[in-house]
């Protein structure tokens, strides 16, 4: 069956044609249109890549029981009901950063649009007129600017305004203040107190709870007659009807909006009022911005879809940003160990110990946590499962997940060593390794050692340590057709218990594998995919 991916926001031609190079996608393009033309579309949709203009609410969401990722095409995820798509299992994953320039030149442009009355003075000139000094503004040099949230755009408009010998201060409770230096900034302890400060306050924040109206007239009073006010951030993080009263008080001297609480069709009492200088949401809209969004959308979808660790995470429990290619691989080695777990085990497990073992034993190991029970839940639940609901599976397997640290370890550069118990004292133990951040292998089941790369048809089989098994095995195989790529041995110790792990070209049918079984010396054998 193919993979529907409805998308209903423009997006680049550049992501339109990589969806199409992805095999088995149907790929459904009706950007902007309203909930009741999507409704057909929805009932079979699994991945639904959106912008601003759709309204991914629970009556969306209960439309698609087939949407498995919804991929924002933007950093703001306003629009999404985030607590009922995680409750359904849905990934939300979205770009940020990569409009971050584009939002932060876009704010710097409405500041001079606003301080120089540059769109009044273009349209006098283009009706014929001419009055320069009905045009006289303000400079941006030397006023005091005031950034509510430093991250990607605010600490880009931190830097901008620098450069116009702006003095910059900044409100961000959530970052260190080391931070404040190194982006020019002051920081400042409260909201009220940056906008008594300054004489440009600019918004630079998320929309959640809260964000949102965070701008109302007590801070806009602080503001004060000499102020303006700029929201290039997100429509509903500012009272409208407070800027208004403002405005038409004389309370600010002006406001440039890019986002409104409503879009389309915002509240035309704001947007007509002579003070406020408004753009219809463009902070993203340059080329190189919907290039650079339209290229990551398409890699973060495929990775979702290939049940890998996408980048850009939006609701993934207690995981952050996943930076560190160290991160990634040894998450993509926990799921297989998962999967291996899954597939080999004869007990109900109760305990399961994840060691971080090396110089992973200093990160934040979240996403390879849930990577382990994402491989090992796919294997024994009869349901989907994926990175957002796993956490409730594992619950209701009633399985306790513990975590340790060992930075002392010193036999490779780090380690994953999971161990599983049963209630009667029933244990399996697998491990494996990563070298240079990308070769992946299992290197522990019990107490055999290996260096294996889990990947394809495997064959997991215990035997005594007695001359002529390895001989025997391959004679099997060769009579069933199956060809070998590898053969992997280990032993406790001479004349005990061996193991062999064996990948194969295909899949080994069941009678086939249980005549294996009855092979001379062989104790188990199970077949593995990976």
């Amino acid at each position: 069956m193919r993979t529907k991916v409805l998308i209903t926001g423009q997006l680049h031609n550049v992501a339109l044609e990589g969806f199409n190079q992805i095999a088995g996608l149907e790929i459904v393009y009706k950007p902007d249109v309203v909930f009741e033309e999507l409704v057909p579309d929805l009932a079979n949709t699994h991945v639904l890549v959106s912008r601003s203009e759709t309204n991914v609410d629970r009556r969306l969401i209960d439309a698609s029981p087939q949407l498995k990722v919804i991929a924002r095409a933007a950093v703001g995820v306003g629009n999404i009901d985030l607590e009922y798509a995680t409750e359904r299992g849905i990934l939300v994953l979205n770009t940020p950063g990569k409009n971050t320039n584009s939002a932060a030149e876009l704010t710097l442009g409405l500041m001079l649009a606003m301080l120089r009355k540059i769109p009044e003075a273009q349209n006098k000139v283009k009706a014929g007129g001419w009055d320069r000094h009905r045009f006289s503004g303000f400079e941006l040099k030397g006023k005091k600017v005031g950034i509510v949230g430093l991250g990607n755009v605010g600490h880009r408009v931190a830097r901008f305004c620098r450069g116009f010998d702006c003095e910059v201060y900044a409100y961000d409770p959530y970052i260190s203040p080391n931070v404040f230096s190194n982006h020019g900034a002051t920081p400042v302890s409260s909201l009220l107190e940056i906008a008594e400060i300054c004489d440009i306050l600019t918004l630079h924040v998320p929309k959640n709870k809260e964000t949102t109206n965070m701008i109302d007239r007590a801070v806009l009073q602080a503001l004060g007659p000499q102020g303006y006010f700029v929201n290039a951030a997100r429509g509903g993080v500012v009272d409208e009807k407070d800027l208004l009263w403002a405005l038409e008080t004389h309370v600010i001297a002006g406001a440039a909006i890019d986002t409104f609480e409503k879009e389309p069709g915002p509240w035309m009492d704001l947007v007509k009022h002579p003070n406020v200088y408004c753009t219809p949401h463009i902070g993203a809209s340059t080329e190189e911005a919907q290039i650079a969004i339209g290229q990551t959308i398409v890699e973060q979808v495929r990775k979702a879809l290939e049940g890998g660790v996408v980048d850009y995470h939006v609701n993934l429990p207690q995981v952050g940003v996943i930076d560190k290619p160290i991160l990634k691989a040894y998450s993509t080695l926990a799921e297989k160990l998962g999967s291996i777990v899954g597939q080999v085990l004869d007990f109900n497990p109760k305990t399961v110990q994840l060691q971080y073992r090396g110089d992973i034993a200093e990160l934040d190991n979240s996403i390879i946590r849930l990577s382990w029970m994402k491989g090992f839940a796919t294997q024994v639940v009869d349901d989907y499962v994926s990175f957002v609901n796993v956490n409730k599976h594992i619950e209701r397997l009633g399985i306790e997940i513990s975590e340790s640290t060992d930075p002392s370890f010193t036999s490779y550069n780090s380690a994953l060593k999971i161990i599983v118990r049963g209630a009667q004292g029933q244990q399996i133990t697998v491990g494996g390794v990563v070298f240079e951040e990308r070769h992946i292998r299992l290197t522990l089941f019990n107490d055999f050692h290996f260096e294996v790369e889990p990947t394809g048809y495997l064959l997991l089989i215990e035997n005594h340590d007695r001359p002529g098994v390895i001989g025997d095995v391959g004679h099997y195989l060769a009579r069933g057709n199956v060809n070998i790529s590898s053969f992997n041995l280990s032993r406790n110790k001479k004349g005990g218990r061996a193991m062999a792990i064996v990948s194969v070209d295909s899949q080994i049918p069941a009678p086939q594998l249980k005549q294996l079984k009855e092979l001379p010396n062989v104790v188990s054998a199970k077949a593995l995919f990976l």
